[in-house]
């Protein structure tokens, strides 16, 4: 049995995260088309003509390496609008990474980001009884640093020189995470930023 099983996590009012498979090509395509996503230099949305092979890639990672990626589904339609991922699983020391996430323009800092985020690290810290969970961005996406910290995530280090990016810039990494004796806290707060979002 694998230390990150696939399973479906649903919300109250805003996501639904459900294990990525083939068949959500279409739908993730059309989700990432709301913003053209893909024209970001310092992440990495596949555009139309490569999500076949962005999802190939994301299901090799799960099968190889115990990845669990997602598709994120709004749950007053059932419109995909986003993709998310548990990854860099560290089963022996019970890690793991969240990242590969990005949404819908129109979704950005929504009710629907915060309550997919705490989805996942519910999951992690009282499911798998992670003892820390890691989020990492480039140096330059700063909405993204932003964001993570906003969950309550402290910041570690930067990698620096970390990646060759696909264009051959340099990539410095930012590395947070969340640990376990910070997660009632961090959740409570994410309920708080529930309690008022906006969908």
């Amino acid at each position: 049995m694998r230390f990150v099983e696939p399973v479906t996590l649903t919300g109250c009012q805003w996501a639904v995260l459900e294990p990525m498979e083939l068949r959500h090509e279409p739908e993730l395509l059309e989700a990432a088309r709301d913003g053209e996503l893909w024209k970001l230099w310092y992440t990495a949305v596949a555009s139309p003509d490569a999500v076949t092979a962005y999802l190939n890639d994301a299901l090799k990672m799960r099968n190889e390496l115990g990845a669990l990626p997602f598709v994120v589904r709004r749950l007053s339609d059932g419109k995909i609008v986003g993709s998310t991922r548990f990854f860099n699983v560290d089963a022996q020391n019970r890690r793991l990474e969240i990242g590969h996430t990005w949404y819908s323009r129109s979704m950005q800092r929504s009710g629907l980001n915060t309550e997919a985020k705490l989805l996942l690290l519910q999951h992690a810290f009282e499911k798998l009884q992670c003892i820390a969970v890691e989020f990492r961005t480039h140096w330059f996406n700063f909405d993204s640093r932003a964001a993570i910290l906003r969950l309550g995530a402290k910041q570690d280090g930067v990698l620096r020189n970390h990646q060759v990016s696909p264009n051959g810039t340099l990539r410095d990494t930012v590395v947070f995470s969340i640990i376990a004796s910070e997660w009632p806290t961090v959740k409570a707060h994410l309920l708080h930023q529930l309690a008022k979002a906006r969908d």
